[in-house]
């Protein structure tokens, strides 16, 4: 595969990148790490963009550091939501699909049939708001454009490595290099003035610099209106939770919403988590037009997104729940030793450990005992979180499916005192 990367006007662009809508109320950069865990492919490199993170490997060619070409062209194309472009970029060509402001399509392809082909797949979905292609293409209703033309200087966002170590190592670089040239700058300096203790400040001239100082701080305080910002009370996650069976029945409902039977294309994997639903698809013998067409049927409203050749992710919001307050009043120790007990008596050993998570409203700090618990079973959603009718602040964080096992896997989460 070429590398992902074009260049623009002397600047180089990532493309390729693999992009997902982010929940509202959702930190990108923690959603990209729970996003990457459950991917087949690995990525090291993400950017966030409004409601979008993209996902992106090094061994594409691409860089940390580098602006992603799908977000400069859709800032430089906003009035549409909705479009579908190829621009000839040196020897290749790239293509960029956007739905209802998701990027969709983000991806450089190294021969003019090859983009040719897949534009003629995609412009067959309907409703674009504009078209673009080479204008030798003669392509109905489009029109062409160049992306010297489009792409600006300004640049809205960088690639950054989705491991805290890697993103840190350049910070970490330029404070040694910054300190041994302090050192090496100012090593004979500040012995020689170590060497001279009996030398003294003018107490006259120490006295001015006081005052002067003390001036400049009173010109400050004139200047700027300091606001003392109102502090929030902690906000406590177990006091909005959604009743444990409603929330299981509602995972089950959604996953039986995307994993719809699409001829043509192999059911692999379902994921139930906060306020989506996600699964994945993989060609046997369909095509992309097939997928489009009878699951737009089957699932209206869902996100269809292409990852690979052979494999298709559709995503879908659930409805929210009501939520009431639920804490279980048990220390976390006696509750451990419960639900251990309870998973003996089915012969199933889950993975389990007692945390304590901190919480902050950025002036005070409070801590919280979790229970995280993950386990797989043969029992659907609703069957399965009965066995913890008896416990309280009990919340569902994720529920997965595999077709090829035919198991659940699931992730629970219990609030104690």
């Amino acid at each position: 595969m070429i590398k992902q990367t074009i260049t623009v006007n002397r600047k180089k662009y990532a493309t390729g990148l693999f992009w997902q809508p982010v929940g509202v109320g959702n930190a990108s950069y923690n959603y990209v790490k729970n996003l990457v865990k459950n991917l087949k492919q690995k990525y090291n490199l993400f950017i966030d963009y409004k409601s979008m993170v993209g996902l992106g490997n090094s061994k594409t060619g691409i860089r940390f550091g580098m602006p992603s070409a799908a977000v400069e062209v859709l800032n430089s194309l906003s009035e549409f939501s909705s479009f579908l472009g190829v621009f000839k970029t040196d020897d290749h060509y790239y293509l960029i699909a956007v739905r209802n402001g998701i990027i969709i399509r983000d991806i450089l392809l190294e021969t003019e049939s090859q983009a040719r082909n897949l534009y003629v797949e995609l412009s067959n979905i309907p409703d674009w708001g504009a078209l673009f292609a080479p204008v030798q293409w003669g392509m109905p209703k489009s029109q062409e454009k160049f992306l010297s033309d489009i792409i600006s200087s300004n640049v809205s966002g960088r690639l950054r490595n989705i491991s805290i170590i890697k993103s840190l190592l350049p910070s970490v670089f330029f404070v040694i290099v910054f300190a041994l040239f302090g050192f090496y700058m100012f090593h004979s300096p500040i012995n020689e003035m170590i060497s001279k203790k009996e030398h003294k400040l003018d107490p006259e001239l120490a006295k001015e610099y006081k005052r002067q100082i003390e001036l400049k701080n009173k010109e400050l305080d004139k200047q700027y209106n300091i606001v003392k910002k109102e502090i929030k009370p902690i906000v406590h996650p177990y006091d909005n939770l959604p009743n444990t069976i409603e929330r299981a029945n509602l995972c089950y409902k959604a996953i039986g919403f995307v994993m719809q039977p699409i001829s043509g294309w192999n059911q692999t994997y379902a994921k139930c988590d906060g306020d989506y639903v996600t699964a994945t698809f993989t060609r046997d013998f369909g095509t992309l037009n097939d997928f489009y067409e009878i699951g737009g049927q089957l699932m209206p409203g869902a996100l269809v997104q292409q990852t690979s050749d052979k494999e298709i992710l559709v995503r879908a919001k659930m409805p929210s729940l009501p939520t009431n307050a639920s804490l279980e009043e048990r220390d976390q120790e006696t509750v451990m030793r419960e639900i251990s007990t309870l998973f003996q008596k089915m012969n199933v050993v889950p993975e389990m450990q007692g945390v304590t998570d901190t919480l902050t409203n950025g002036v005070d700090t409070e801590e919280i005992n979790v229970i995280e618990l993950s386990v797989s079973s043969k029992l659907i959603p609703y069957e399965f979180m009965q066995i913890f009718n008896g416990f309280e602040g009990v919340y569902m964080t994720a529920a997965n499916w595999r077709a090829n096992t035919r198991t659940w896997n699931y992730e629970i989460i219990i609030y104690t005192k």
